[in-house]
């Protein structure tokens, strides 16, 4: 099985498992099947996929100030690109789950001395010592607790209206005063603050509602042990298997072997489930996972979440569009434009250019637009903190500023303002597209 963890100690993984298996579930199959009715309007363009966070998430992030700050960035985004879509947003997480991350390799070595890649606070620690390194079953628990801590704080933040959109805090965009399109930008909140104002003015009372909106998890289902122990079937739906620690888990491109056990797990739970694509993968290789995940082509069941990069997207994608829509086969095609635009700088630090995140972003728009398809979504990882882990961005980030505050213990991610940033220069872009 590719990313198999090697425990050391069979029988301690064995309890654990059987102790995750009578936890009370973190989601329900109702919220899983509604996101897949959501899903399936992204599908046709009728809905937008905002799936956005931590690259891999940290047991020392389970805070309130960072989860909320988390959240409320993707909910500003998602305001945003409700404006330049003019159409709902589905909101999901890389939350209260996102703990393991693949390895190319298993082993890492430093000085002459090899030890276990680090592989997220689920499996194991990153300081580089035999202890630290050595997967200890006990911290599926710690995920399982810290998981269920956050998902009930962002339920508790959501359905208490945690999100003033008065507030003139929410909307300052001060910081995008030296980006190319910043008045654009600004017509863009003058226009949502606008309509907030008149449908309240219209109503007789302050919009309220506007704040409580539905927000889904998701996570990358790496560790098998751990989504398998959490499957269930629920008594309302006997016929089908649930993975009720997520309502949306996606598998890797590193684990998306059509006879792998990732792809042999995923096929057989009833959840809606994505799956990376990058440069790889060939047109009938990709049909053939389809008809592996997705045998019945049921609208919303499947995700494909390509990623490759701004200067391969354009060569990478459409052979791939053409091959599904040849198929007539119900997908949302989902844009993640990270992965593929991850360098290296002489110092040897990991950072993405947010012109080139941005940049695929839009090239998928337009490659899809062109073919008669729809983008669905877009995925991407970020932060609500100030932290400089990409560069470019309307504060114009560059690498003598990425050691002032790179907190990510794994890939960069966008901060605050560049995530904002982004969600704008969407919306701008789309809404120039209603008016061509």
């Amino acid at each position: 099985m590719e990313q198999r963890i090697a425990y050391p100690d069979e029988e301690a993984l064995r309890s654990v498992l059987a102790e995750l298996s009578r936890l009370p579930p973190l989601v329900t199959s109702w919220e899983v099947e509604a996101l897949k009715q959501q899903l399936a309007a992204a599908s046709r363009g009728e809905q937008f996929l905002l799936q956005g966070g931590d690259c891999s998430e940290s047991f020392d992030d389970c805070q309130a100030a960072v989860i909320a700050g988390n959240l409320k960035v993707l909910l500003k985004m998602s305001l945003v690109l409700v404006y330049g879509c003019r159409q709902n947003v589905v909101r999901v997480g890389r939350f209260a789950g996102q703990y393991a991350k693949p390895r190319s390799s298993d082993t890492e070595t430093r000085d002459g001395l090899t030890l276990p890649s680090y592989r997220g606070p689920l499996i194991n620690r990153p300081g580089f010592t035999a202890e630290e390194r050595t997967p200890r079953p006990d911290y599926l628990l710690e995920g399982y607790h810290r998981a269920a801590l956050t998902i009930n704080f962002i339920r508790g933040l959501v359905d208490g209206g945690f999100a003033d959109l008065h507030h003139p805090e929410f909307w300052n965009v001060d910081f995008m005063r030296h980006a190319e399109a910043a008045d654009d930008y600004r017509r863009i909140v003058e226009s949502i603050s606008g309509a907030i104002h008149f449908m309240e003015a219209v109503a007789g009372h302050r919009l309220d509602e506007v704040t409580r909106v539905a927000f889904y998890a998701s996570h990358e289902g790496l560790h098998l042990e751990y989504e398998r122990a959490q499957t269930r079937q629920v008594p309302r739906r006997p016929d089908k298997w649930y993975n009720l620690c997520t309502h949306f888990p996606w598998i890797g491109d590193r684990t998306r072997q059509p006879d792998g056990a990732h792809v042999e797990y995923f096929r057989g739970i009833a959840n809606p489930i994505g799956l990376k694509i990058g440069p790889s993968v060939t047109p009938a290789e990709l049909l053939e996972l389809i008809d592996v995940l997705d045998p019945h082509n049921e609208p919303g069941r499947l995700t494909l979440i390509h990623r490759f990069g701004v200067k391969r997207i354009g060569e990478c994608l459409p052979p791939l569009v053409e091959a599904v829509r040849r198929r007539s086969r119900h997908v949302t095609w989902c844009c993640d434009p990270m992965h593929g635009n991850t360098v290296t700088t002489q110092s040897g630090i990991k950072t993405r250019s947010f012109d080139d995140i941005l940049g695929e972003l839009l090239q998928a728009l337009e490659i899809h637009n062109e073919l008669g398809s729809h983008l669905g979504g877009a995925h991407v990882e970020l932060t609500g903190e100030d932290v400089t882990e990409c560069i470019g961005g309307a504060r114009g980030l560059n690498e003598s500023d990425l050691s002032r505050a790179y907190a990510s213990e794994v890939d960069p991610r966008l901060n605050y303002e560049q995530a904002l940033e982004m969600a704008f220069a969407i919306a701008r872009r789309m809404g120039q597209g209603r008016k061509a």
